[in-house]
This record gives C-alpha cells, structure tokens and sequence, in this order.
C-alpha cells in the first residue's frame, strides 16, 4: 500500500534501487541536489540538472516535461552524501509561481515491480518557482523518504543558496541549469524571466515559509511573549528576521586530522529497522556525534508529531466536509441514509487517524530505542545528574563542547525525553524565572519553594560547568544583596570554588559589577590592539560566569546599566551572565530593561512549555535537570574541582 505523506512526515525506503516520479500540472524541470548530513551543499558535484545528468547514484531527466523519472541507486551514492533532494523549478517563458498551477505529485517507486512506496502532493504553495519536493536521506544507516515541500519566491539561485553554495557560485549553477533545459533559441521574453528564476544573489534571500528539513538547529525559539535567546529580532531595513542554521559553527583547518566516520548501525533482523547506536552522527570527536544526534533525534520526534498531527486535522477535517456535504441534500436528513453518511464519514476518519497512529508508533518507538542507548553514553556535561558518568568523572584537561539544560518532551509521549542541550561558549545569558505568573505550574506553587527551586537550578548549573571545565579555566561569582540564596548556595561556599564570598548589599553589587565592568573593558581594548598577552597581571583570563540574584534588590542605576553592558558585551570576552530573576519585581524600571530580557534565554524551575522548534514551532515542555534528593552527587562533584585546583596552583 502507497503511503500518502504530508509535509514534514517521514517513511522507510527499505530497498536500495528506486525511482523518483514526478506528475506536474505544467511542464518543469526537475533536478536532485547532493548534500551532507547538515543538508550544506558542497563540493564540484552537487546538482543534477539537464547538462549534467548523471551523478553518483543519481539519473536525472533530461529535458522540459509535466512527468518526469528518476533513477536513484542508493548503494551507489558517495558516503559523504546523506541527503539526495528532489528539486521543481518553473522555467523561463512559462508560469512564475506554483500557486498558478495545478499541485505537483512526487512518489518514490519500485522500478521493478512499479509499485509506489510513498507519494506526496505539494499544496500550500503560492509565490515559489522553485521548491525542494521531498528528499532521500540516511538515518542510522538506513534510507528514509522525507515530504519537504520548501519553496522559494526567488527561483532556483535562492534554493541553492540556503543551501550553502556561495551567491556566486549559486547563481551561476542556477543559470547554467536553466539554460540547459531552456529552448535552444531563446527569446527576448526567457531571457528576461531569467533574473526571476535565478534571483537576486546580491540581496538576501528568504525562503516561503514551511516546515521543511534545514540543517542543524539554533537554540530552540520561545512560543510566545518575551523572544528569549534563539528569537533574532528584526533587521535594520524592515525585512524579516532570518535565522542562520549552520551548525555546529566549526571550520576544519588544514591541521586537523580528517573527520572520523561514523560508526555503523547494529545489524537488525530481516525488516526491522537498524539498532541504533551511540554516536552514529558526523563530528571530529564522539563528544560532537553525541551532540549531533541529540539533535538529529530532536528534529526527528517534531516532524514525525508534526505529520501526525496534520493528518489527524487532515481526517477531521475531511469528515466535517463529508458531513456537511452529506446532511446539505434534504432527502439524507430524513430516514436512514443521513445516518449511513455519518457512520460512513466517521469511520474514514478513525481509519485515517489510526493508520496515522501507527506510524507515529513506529517512529516513536526507534527514537526511544535511540534514547535507550545514547543516554547512557553521554559525557558528564550532556548527562543527567543521575547518570553514572558522574561517578568516575575528574576535572578535564580541555573545555566542553556544549551544556546540558534540561529536558524536552511533547505530549504525545512525555516519557521521551530528548536532552536540550546549548553549545559553549554560551553566545548569550541564561535567566532563571523565579516568578509565579510564568507559568501554570509557576502558579501552583509556594512563593518560597518556587524561589528555592529557581537558585538550585543555578547552583546546579554551576557546578556542572565549573567541573566540566579544566580546574583554572572557569570562575564563578556571585551577586546575592539580600542574602536569601544562603540555603542553596553552601555547597559552592563550603568547597571554596567561588571567585570571591557572594556579594551582598548595595557595596557588593557595585564592587563585582565593577570588578567585571573592567575586565570586560580590558579585554576589549586588547583584542582590538591585538595585544592580548599584554593584559595586566590582575586581569583572570579564565570564562567568568556571574550570578544574580534577587535582581533588581541592591541595584541603583548605575548597576542597572553595568548588568545591562555585561550582558551584551561580555559573552563575546568570557564573562557570562546567569540570572535568577522575576521580572516582574523589575517592573518599575519600565521598557528600559526590555533588551535585557530579550538577551538572556529563559528557563523555568517547574515543567512549562514556553519553548519551540525552529521547524514546525511545537510547543515543548521544558523540565529542569536537578540532582536527585539526597544525592551527594553536587558535592562529590565540587570536591573534585577544589582538590584539582590545589594540585594546579604553583
């Protein structure tokens, strides 16, 4: 049986030779695009287009056509491929949009026996002339068919483009497909289609709005009210916000030893799906894979709910019509036949709905397969607080690459809970919300308990990063003017691993904001002489992480500001901020410290779902990760980092 996918779901291709059929309403051509795991195009040989048909694994067609085949052998195509995409661009001289013809069909089929596995109709689109149609990728080690339905309003040069290809080299390739496929004589008219169809390589592109598959994630985005970190804001000329997905953000250098293949998938019985396996995703190092397959499982559970949910809303909907086009005829409201068009009706959607469940099933159950085996395999600064790796774990000789937050879960299966995990450096400050009205858990709770919950957050967080990083590479200091962050802050006290005792009353605030203020200055001025070593001696150069509590109790307006300078301008020289906060008790200061809340990324002590994907803006539950009660995990932990530092000084 065909499955009929709808845009971001997903379907097994469990044979290695396959066809790609495509059935426009109007002639198109149709071209398959070449790119790695991150969805980057790179390399000499990234498109199939009428020129150059053949690629490895991949046949094109070759001309103009409403249907066209492609002939795909998946055991052929290069190893560093994972993503073979299929591409519908309108030519020169004809229609300039996909919303003015008649919806594309695309299915992958058997070549031999003609059979189709999957097919998709891309609806939706408007003002596109080109549009990823669906694409082909490996997923621990086995191939999948993905609904993408991406357009783009400015042609075949934008597509490549946000693809990675730089403006000139898209531009190029996007004419040089184009004309291959144009008419050999070319008209006045073509020609002037073809600025159209390639786009404006000069000015930024954006693409039509779709959940379609994009490299590797930002941060995640907020749901609603404040843009929290991930939100970027709007550009200086008026246009819309655009978000860079290119991640991780590392350059290889010519001294570094060639990326390390992924390790293979476990053999699986005949049908089943390949057993996952722990750091199956590209990276120079296993610490890199890990992160990269956290996130390839993140994106992985929000497209297949998303599918799931647009084909329940897909069979609701179709019953509502089916019922309304039913009981519209006055002969079905009377005697029996109304009542057979509703049972017929409701019994299309339930089976609709239930072969919809079973794939979600499916998907559901590898990914908490996935999560069975990669959980235990994180290191210490990816792991739950209640992971072994903390048992045997010493203070390392070199930085982590990113830092475990929390937990993200969608209801449809709470107990999968996928690690929200945030590269390091941190690119902007964290802020915990200790206030009651962000969220209905938030509401529920003790006023004292909430605010409790809110600094052993921080706590935690701070021990984590001081004993992931080498013992002389990382310094806390703390602003607690009130002294009401006593209680959880004691274990940082007692093993003596702060940068100084936590500042208290308006003359503690004033001197650490000072005392940061300066070095934020210092390091500035000296990167910008290009004269780093020539620092004065006082000056840490270690990652400066400060917290604030009780914000704005012991500020004046001056602290105001200095937080608010620290806050922009110190991540990029080591000084990070983390802030345990309720805006609300800010309030008096007005507008003034919007761009404060707007930098930092809010996190909630109790579960609350205030955080999206970037893809298809579901909306998480975000849970913090805390030691378990009674565990003496945070003081074994910080015991370490106190006795690597005695043995570390001269």
């Amino acid at each position: 049986m065909t499955a009929e996918l709808v845009r971001g779901q997903n379907h097994p291709v469990s044979q290695s030779r396959v066809e790609i059929r495509v059935s426009a309403g109007t002639p198109v051509l149709a071209l398959a695009s070449l790119a790695d795991e991150q969805g980057r195009l790179s390399g000499s040989e990234v498109l199939a287009h009428p020129g150059a048909r053949s690629l490895p694994g991949v046949q094109a067609p070759a001309e103009l056509a409403d249907r066209h085949t492609f002939a795909v052998d998946l055991d052929a195509v290069a190893a560093d491929v994972h993503r073979v995409g299929v591409l519908l661009v309108l030519p020169p001289g004809g229609p300039v949009r996909f919303g003015a013809v008649p919806a594309s069909h695309v299915a992958v089929a058997d070549p031999d026996g003609g059979t189709e596995i999957a097919g998709y109709t891309l609806t939706g689109l408007d003002a596109e002339s080109a549009v990823i149609a669906l694409e082909l990728y490996r997923r621990q080690g086995a191939w999948k068919v993905r609904a993408v339905g991406q357009g783009y309003a400015d042609g075949l040069g934008a597509l490549l483009a946000d693809g990675g290809l730089p403006a000139p080299a898209a531009g190029e390739l996007a004419a040089t497909a184009l004309r291959t496929a144009a008419p050999v004589k070319e008209t006045d008219a073509t020609l002037a289609a073809m600025p159209t169809l390639v786009g404006d390589l000069r000015a930024p592109q954006t693409p039509a709005p779709a959940p379609a598959a994009v490299p590797e994630p930002p941060d995640p985005l907020p749901v609603s009210g404040v843009p929290y970190a991930g939100t970027p804001g709007p550009a200086g000329d008026g246009s819309p916000p655009t978000i860079s997905y290119t991640h991780p953000r590392r350059r290889r250098t010519s001294s570094e030893p060639p990326e390390p293949a992924p390790r293979p998938a476990a053999a699986a019985e005949p049908g089943q799906p390949p057993r996952p396996v722990a750091g199956d995703a590209s990276g120079w190092s296993m610490d890199e894979r890990l992160y990269n397959q956290v996130w390839g499982m993140f994106e992985d559970l929000a497209r297949t709910v998303a599918a799931y949910r647009s084909a329940v809303e897909f069979a609701d909907s179709r019953m509502d019509r089916e019922l309304d086009e039913a009981l519209s005829d006055p002969r079905h409201r009377l005697g029996g036949s109304g009542n057979a068009a509703r049972d017929t009706a409701r019994a299309r959607r339930e089976e609709l709905v239930a072969q919809a469940q079973a794939v979600l099933d499916r998907d559901l159950a590898q990914l908490i397969a996935e999560s069975e085996v990669v959980e235990p395999a994180l290191p210490a600064s990816y792991a739950r607080w209640d992971n072994p790796v903390w048992h045997g774990h010493r203070t390392p000789e070199e930085g982590p690459l990113a830092l475990r937050l929390g937990d993200l879960h969608l209801p449809e299966r709470p107990d999968l809970r996928i690690p929200m995990l945030v590269r390091l450096p941190l690119e902007r400050g964290l802020w915990i919300d200790n206030g009651r009205t962000g969220s209905e858990a938030a509401m529920a709770m003790d006023t004292d308990r909430l605010r409790r919950a809110a600094m052993d957050m921080a706590v935690a967080h701070a021990v984590r990063l001081l004993a992931v990083h080498p013992a002389d590479r990382f310094s806390v200091h703390v602003i607690d003017a009130a002294g009401a962050g006593a209680a959880s802050l004691a274990p940082l006290v007692r093993a003596g691993v702060l940068a100084a005792p936590p500042a208290a009353g308006a003359a503690g605030v004033t001197r650490t904001l000072a005392e940061l203020t300066r070095r934020v200055d210092l390091v500035q001025m000296a990167l910008r002489a290009g004269a780093p070593e020539d620092l004065p001696p006082d000056v840490d150069t270690a990652e400066q992480l400060l917290i604030v509590h009780d914000f704005p109790h012991g500020f004046d307006d001056r602290a105001v500001t200095q937080l608010r300078y620290l806050a922009d301008e110190g991540a990029s020289v080591g000084v990070h901020l983390l802030m345990v906060a309720d805006r609300d008790e800010a309030s008096a200061y007005g507008p003034l410290l919007d761009p404060l809340w707007r930098s930092l990324m809010r996190l909630s002590p109790v579960p609350d779902n205030h955080l999206a994907d970037p893809w298809v803006q579901h909306a998480w539950t975000f849970e913090p990760n805390l030691p378990p009660q009674g565990s003496r995990v945070l003081d074994q932990a910080l015991d370490r980092v106190a006795e690597a530092r005695r043995t570390t000084r001269p």
